[in-house]
């Protein structure tokens, strides 16, 4: 049995000091790597890379090996938060309980972050592969998984459905197919990066995958069902905000009651998908659960 709560305390503090390592000792002090700083620190769960360190460990790797590419999953999530929050886009004020980037400075300032922050994530993969010569083609095989889940016929491309549903209705099939691409390409890259850098055998990695686009669309059915009954002072963003913009989501279309049932639906099958996998892969099975429960 996973104490959770520890095991996420611990993984926290661990990706954290890693992160602060990505600077360096020579790191500018500038207002750009400021703005980067400042958002990339701003307390987030760090999901995505937690979930990359336990997909190495599931099928029999080490978690120290996937580590830099755990890291620029997060510099790239935190790139894609910044840019959602602007103006041009959701018109943010508060992210994770602090003023987004664009108030903290400014919008042309907040652009660029993102740009900085989003660089510097295949800095970091590619630096990776050059050091490990030995292990050169996992980190190619890596890199194309990341740049494809954030690139346009991922991430990007479910945001571009996202601002365009803004003008109308989806169907059940193209929400979805949102936000599968939206919010789940990056947790479904993250966890198949991770089997790949523990040495996952192609079956496993397939596997996962299955657990990593279950988990990642029941994570954002939640985070809809969040924007409807959440509360503002735990979750660090404003409620309702769904509604006001007139976005597509699975409450709008579903109501709550079977929002619910789904993520329930879609939790099931992503620990159907680790049947098979030993304690090793208890971690990915508190993870899952935890979505479905979360308040933030």
């Amino acid at each position: 049995m996973v104490d959770l709560k520890a095991y996420l305390a611990v993984r926290r503090e661990r990706i954290n000091a890693a992160l602060d390592a990505v600077w360096g000792e020579n790191s500018p002090s500038t207002r750009l790597v400021s703005a980067m700083r400042y958002s990339l620190t701003a307390g987030g769960k760090r999901l995505r890379p937690i979930l990359c360190l336990a997909a190495a460990e599931a099928v029999g790797g080490d978690s120290a090996d996937a580590l830099p590419a755990a890291c620029a999953l997060e510099l790239i999530h935190t790139y894609s938060l910044i840019h959602d929050d602007l103006p041009a886009m959701d018109d943010d004020d508060l992210r994770r309980g602090k003023p987004t980037c664009h108030k903290a400075f400014d919008e042309a300032t907040a652009v660029l972050a993102g740009d900085g922050l989003l660089t510097l994530a295949f800095q970091v993969l590619s630096e990776s592969s050059s050091r490990e010569a030995f292990r050169a083609e996992a980190w190619l095989r890596v890199i194309e998984e990341i740049a494809r889940a954030a690139g346009y016929r991922g991430m990007i491309e479910g945001q571009m459905r996202d601002m365009d549903g803004e003008t109308h209705g989806l169907g059940l099939k193209e929400l979805e197919a949102m936000h599968r691409l939206k919010t789940g390409a990056l947790i479904r890259a993250a966890v198949r990066s991770g089997a790949i850098l523990g040495g996952g055998t192609e079956d496993r990695i397939d596997r996962l995958d299955r657990y990593g686009g279950s988990i990642g669309l029941a994570f954002q059915v939640t985070d809809d069902i969040l924007n409807v009954e959440g509360d503002p002072s735990v979750m660090g963003k404003a409620a309702g905000t769904d509604a006001t913009r007139s976005k597509n989501t699975y409450p709008a279309l579903l109501g709550l009651e079977k929002s619910k049932a789904f993520a329930e639906h879609l939790i099931q099958e992503a620990l159907g998908a680790l049947a098979g996998f030993d304690q090793k892969s208890d971690p990915l099975r508190a993870v899952a659960r935890y979505i479905l429960d979360r308040r933030r």
